[in-house]
């Protein structure tokens, strides 16, 4: 790794438990099985981290979003130096004719974050969970992806010095199997029910540290959601210091939605700069694990998955966190389909956006949310990943043009409308 100017030092202090927060750990080993006093068998209580908010900077909060998340260090966990390649600091993109196209008639904004260094919002959370590989001198790293979290776990991995070992679904789209070897990582193909119990195997045998779940339940790293609290000091950093109303998140196990909501509490209760925002969870429509459990008023549920080409976000069990993050913030879970997110995919396309299909399901969990809701005040739409992961998908057809000018004119007017 290259050399870093020496970071403040994190106030983080201990580990709790989000099964029963009078349970508490050190900081270090991170527990990657959950809670050991609330788990059971069927259920696994993840962690969150504890701070000494009384020795926080009073002008914590004030600090310029950009660039990267290194200057929030005081309320991230131990970071290894060197490790940071700028993630963070995305921007926040106004995006008025979006607002008319949703439906919304307020102040709307994307959070791109396409703009990290491995194309998406991963690259916070990884910057994290290796550091706690690194700092606490595991041999190599682990994660079971078939989506943006192998390819940022395998890029932080590399910048550490450490080998990698992603356990990927047999069939994964060939851009990220090239994507993730450009990084060195060892690349096992398994059919998906094996990939986390194999995982596990190479955990238990050889110490390598999983930066995904090991647990039947999914209870995720503890140090990982503490990276996406940066998302919410950043937007209200970019709003001019005002918190949004709304925030539309792209949601698979929740890792990301609970650590934006981290965030935002931190920033009412311990910056006291007003009400926390509603946060929205935008689930595929073939799996909307977390939309059920809520409903049901169960921490964790298993539903049948369909097909899907959100493949990145489409889970079969949601994550505990994500049921906290909701019924914390007075949220909800909103369940879009494909089609929903392919016209979301588009209208982002129009406005000079290109998101990943899964990357688009904040904005259309908004269009949905916005015929039956208003908010007072800004929303802003997580757009989570770039289009370029989304290689594997079908392009447009395009017409047959003769090699003339007349033919151009033809072709220009009767397939895109547009008369020169």
């Amino acid at each position: 790794m290259t050399p870093s100017p020496s970071l403040p030092a994190s106030l983080a202090v201990a580990q709790r438990s989000l099964g029963d927060p009078n349970h508490s750990y050190p900081l270090f080993p991170p527990l990657l099985e959950g809670c050991p006093a609330t788990s059971t068998a069927e259920l696994q209580y993840p962690l969150a981290l504890d701070y000494d908010y009384t020795r926080l900077p009073r002008d914590f909060f004030n600090r310029d979003p950009y660039p990267g998340i290194r200057r929030w260090a005081e309320l991230l966990p131990p970071l290894a130096p060197g490790l940071s390649m700028g993630e963070g600091g995305t921007p926040l993109v106004a995006a008025p004719r979006l607002a008319d196209w949703a439906g919304f008639g307020g102040e709307l904004y994307i959070k791109d974050e396409s703009r990290n260094p491995t194309g998406s919002h991963k690259d916070r959370l990884n910057l994290c969970t290796v550091s706690a590989a690194v700092l606490s001198g595991a041999p190599g790293v682990t994660v079971a992806s078939s989506g943006n979290h192998g390819a940022a776990a395998a890029a932080y991995a590399a910048r550490a010095g450490l080998p990698c070992v992603l356990f990927i679904t047999e069939g994964t789209e060939p851009h990220l199997v090239r994507m993730v070897s450009a990084y060195g990582a060892a690349v096992v193909p398994l059919p998906r029910p094996l990939r986390r119990v194999l995982m596990r195997e190479l955990v238990e045998r050889a110490g390598f540290h999983p930066v995904s779940s090991i647990t039947p339940t999914h209870t995720g790293h503890p140090f990982g959601p503490e990276g996406y609290k940066t998302i919410a000091y950043e937007i209200y950093r970019q709003l001019g210091d005002r918190l949004p109303a709304a925030v539309f998140i792209p949601t698979a196990y929740a890792e990301l939605l609970y650590g934006v909501w981290l965030g935002f509490k931190e920033l009412s209760q311990v910056g006291r700069r007003g009400p926390a925002p509603q946060l929205f969870a935008c689930e595929p429509a073939a799996g909307a694990p977390l939309r059920a459990a809520l409903a049901q008023g169960r921490p964790v549920i298993t539903v049948e998955e369909a097909p899907t080409a959100a493949y990145s976000i489409v889970v079969a069990a949601n994550g505990y966190r994500g049921v906290l993050a909701v019924r914390e913030s007075e949220g909800d879970a909103v369940a879009v389909s494909d089609a929903e997110m392919l016209a979301a995919q588009t209208a982002l396309g129009r406005e000079g956006l290109w998101a990943e299909l899964s990357g688009a399901a904040g904005l259309a969990g908004l269009r949905q949310a916005a015929r039956a809701m208003s908010f007072d005040g800004p929303v802003v739409c997580l757009m989570t990943s770039s289009g370029l992961k989304d290689q594997g998908l079908p392009a447009p057809t395009l017409p047959p043009v003769a090699p003339t000018w007349e033919a151009v004119q033809t072709t220009l007017k009767e397939v895109y409308g547009l008369s020169v």
